[in-house]
């Protein structure tokens, strides 16, 4: 952002207004019978914001915080930190509101907030901030961070806090991160050429344009850092052609960005091959006409705007994919071929040379090195990456440089003895990255496949990868969820983690019928949900009045705890379902329709029939007794399924009544986005209605079949009939507001027509039921 004597562009709201407060700002700093006018007691009150406007992470903040003051119908000036002073504090005019932004290295300010207020300074670590509030009728708020970060963030709860309760209701408040690393897994579709996994699916194929429009991005990164994100993380298979140019490999940079216009199969390789087939090559359409440079100059343009929203980004790759490179070279993805190492490590190197903001790379072995054992694979890895990363750390010995090592089909203590020269670099920071929860977050507050991982690591540090592989459609918000899952998570081996998908792009809404949504991004229409990540992330204690406060403004809300609690109680639908239904990765289980591929359903269709949800067993962190131990009558303490369908009709009775009632108490034409959150909210209970009857219908069903007692199975029928009943009453719905069919990579096309016929099998399959003596 360029910078006008000091004052950066943000702050010049228009010539008149900056004349005013040039003017005001002079009189302000007038000493008493210097001339300065004093305006009555009673004047309206104007707010005058002291801030290092070359600073434009504070910047940010700062138009938050003008914005907040706009809100009370104030006036806001805003002045150079330097121009702040004990006298045009002291002496100013007593209708004037002073908020005070600075970091630690403003000593000046430091000893004038301490001098003022009486206040000791409060222990800050990085982006950690200390908001002392005087809003007596001196009415002086003093945000000081550890650094520009930490201020940025306490300028955001300043703001917060006013729009929420008005200059009175500002408390005293001092947050230090709870997790250094607060980031979202984006899997992005750069091009055809250069694929993620997620480009099999009608989620990559409708955000190829949008990830390569500059304003999504402005956009997507004010959210989070007003969320409290501090990186992105970028998954592509290979994402080097369609990023930087190599002085050895020159015609292996691509111009311009396409898609295929192919009629695509239905299901690809879950090891992500084939996505370069013939048909899907040979069909393509140009998306965006862009030269490699104007490439290059795209993504330092978003990582320098990422840079002042606090931002970083981090690329993370799968290996071995040469997508792109067309055999160009010699290039294949043979682990041994010489050519391919070499054409690696420099693409690696070049990725820091082309871009002085990328925070580090990432990758994973073993995704596509069918034939290797452990020690081939890592090899490939250091002789490729490991290096590249050691070249670009000796090329700039004064950047820090984070490299992430995916611990996935690999030994963590193995892996750190191969990349021993890393972790002796003094900038490199090396990490590991390790799947939390598997694909699905939303299954258990407990998780249990680190434990092993954790006795690996020694004191080396990891990124925890958490996958939301199940809320795809509907708007989800359970902050306590969440704030028992982050607390959940080893914390001393842990540097933070990233949140995302792999089987969905948090980018452009594709599948929202209304004009109004159509197009927007998904972080506006998830935007509690992805609050609620951040906000805990940053401060797992922040309580649970804020969420509330933030949706009753939202919404346009007096009460809203009648929302809130009907919002908590139908997402709670998820874990609880995926819970006891345990498909462990995204191909396995998809909650909002009931599905996966074929293998893991044991049906034709991918549809989890009545039959599997007896057979799948619950995740293993939960109580969750499954169906056969149940029937077999293994005595051990747990919920049982019975308890399971009463814990889901508690939910889905709650959610159903209170959002009826909110929809028939509701203003004649409530606000668009208060009737889509009820809407979803009816729907994701409808879901859950489904699930309880059918967890019902399955325990009867397994019941009959073991003790042969035919009120077990008429239950069964009678219990499988509601389920029909609530699914038919889930889809049409859905159907309302969401297009269908739609075309998931990893579970292949999602038809709730469909998938309605399925539901209707699973009552004649309780029907046709016979009792198998034993």
């Amino acid at each position: 952002m360029k910078l006008i004597n000091g004052v950066s562009a943000v702050w010049r709201l228009s010539l008149f207004g900056l004349m005013v407060c040039v003017l005001i700002a002079c009189e302000a700093e007038k000493k008493p019978g210097d001339g300065a006018s004093i305006p009555p007691a009673n004047s309206a009150l104007e707010a005058h914001i002291y801030a290092d406007g070359a600073l434009e992470v504070i910047d940010f903040s700062v138009s938050h915080l003008s914005a907040a003051f706009t809100t009370l119908n104030m006036p806001v000036h805003l002045h150079p930190l330097e121009n702040l002073s004990s006298s045009n504090l002291e002496n100013r005019p007593p209708n004037q509101v002073i908020a005070v932004l600075f970091s630690d290295t403003d000593a000046e300010a430091l000893k004038s907030m301490e001098t003022m207020t009486n206040t000791n300074q409060d222990s800050l670590g990085s982006e950690g901030y200390q908001l002392v509030a005087d809003n007596s009728d001196n009415k002086i708020f003093w945000v000081r961070g550890k650094d520009a970060a930490g201020t940025m963030y306490g300028g955001l709860e300043l703001a917060e806090q006013i729009s929420l309760h008005g200059l009175k209701g500002v408390e005293p408040k001092t947050e230090n991160p709870y997790m250094a690393m607060r980031g979202v897994k984006f899997n992005i579709p750069l091009d055809v050429r250069t694929p993620s996994y997620t480009d099999m699916g009608d989620a990559g194929q409708e955000n190829i344009a949008t990830v390569w429009d500059y304003s999504f991005w402005t956009h997507y990164l004010d959210r989070l850092a007003e969320y409290r994100y501090n990186f992105v993380s970028l998954w592509n298979l290979h994402p080097f052609p369609s990023m930087v140019k190599l002085d050895n490999y020159p015609d292996i940079a691509l111009d311009n960005v396409q898609r295929s216009t192919t009629a695509f199969k239905e299901y690809y390789s879950t090891q992500a091959r084939g996505y370069d087939d013939p048909e899907i090559l040979n069909n393509v359409e140009i998306v965006k006409t862009l030269s490699m440079e104007e490439k290059i100059a795209f993504w330092r343009k978003v990582m320098e705007y990422a840079k002042s929203r606090n931002i970083t980004f981090y690329v993370v790759t799968w290996n071995i994919f040469t997508y792109g490179t067309e055999g160009k070279y010699g290039i294949t993805d043979a682990i041994d071929n010489p050519e391919t190492i070499q054409y690696f490590r420099e693409s690696v190197s070049e990725m820091f040379s082309t871009y002085p903001l990328l925070g580090g790379i990432g990758l994973t072995t073993g995704e596509n090195m069918p034939d290797a054992n452990f020690a081939e694979k890592e090899e490939w890895a250091y002789r490729t990456y490991g290096l590249g990363v050691l070249d670009a750390a000796k090329t700039f010995p004064d950047r820090k440089i984070t490299f992430i090592h995916r611990q996935h089909q690999a030994g963590a203590s193995d892996i750190a003895r191969k990349f021993s020269s890393l972790l002796d670099q003094e900038n490199i920071d090396f990490i590991f990255s390790f799947k939390y929860a598997q694909a699905h977050v939303y299954s258990s507050t407990k998780q249990h496949f680190h434990h092993d991982f954790l006795g690996d690591i020694g004191d080396m540090k990891t990124i925890w990868t958490l996958r939301n592989d199940d809320v795809y459609l509907y708007r989800w918000a359970a902050p306590e969820f969440v704030r028992d899952f982050i607390l959940n998570i080893p914390y001393e081996v842990g540097k933070g983690y990233y949140l995302g998908s792999d089987q969905y792009i948090w980018g452009r809404d594709f599948l929202d019928k209304s004009p109004q949504y159509s197009g927007g991004l998904e972080i506006d229409k998830h935007w509690l949900e992805w609050l609620i990540w951040g906000r805990l992330g940053y401060n797992p204690h922040t309580d649970q009045a804020t969420f509330s406060k933030l949706v009753a403004k939202k919404l346009g809300l007096e009460n809203v705890d009648r929302l809130f609690s009907a919002w908590q109680d139908a997402s709670m639908i998820y874990p609880v379902v995926t819970g006891f239904h345990w498909g462990e990765y995204d191909f396995q289980w998809y909650i909002e329709a009931c599905n996966s591929r074929p293998g893991p359903a044991e049906t034709d269709s991918g549809f989890h029939d009545v039959n599997r949800f007896i057979t799948l067993p619950p995740h293993q962190s939960t109580d969750y007794i499954s169906i056969p131990d149940y029937v077999a009558g293994v005595e051990r303490a747990g919920t049982t399924p019975p308890e399971v369908v009463a814990l889901l009709h508690r939910y889905t009775d709650s959610a159903l009544k209170k959002s009826m009632t909110l929809k028939s108490t509701s203003a004649p034409t409530p606000g668009e986005e208060l009737s889509r959150t009820l809407e979803d909210i009816h729907i994701m209970a409808l879901l859950g209605k489904y699930y309880a009857y059918k967890i019902e219908g399955a325990t009867a069903l397994a019941l009959y079949r073991e003790k042969g007692e035919s009120k077990d199975k008429q239950k069964s029928i009678e219990a499988l009939e509601n389920a029909a009943y609530y699914w038919e009453k889930y889809t049409k719905l859905s159907e309302t507001y969401y297009k269908n069919p739609v075309w998931f990579n990893r579970v292949g096309h999602v038809d709730w027509d469909e998938l309605t016929l399925e539901v209707a099998k699973d009552i004649d399959i309780a029907r046709q039921a016979k009792h198998e003596a034993r």
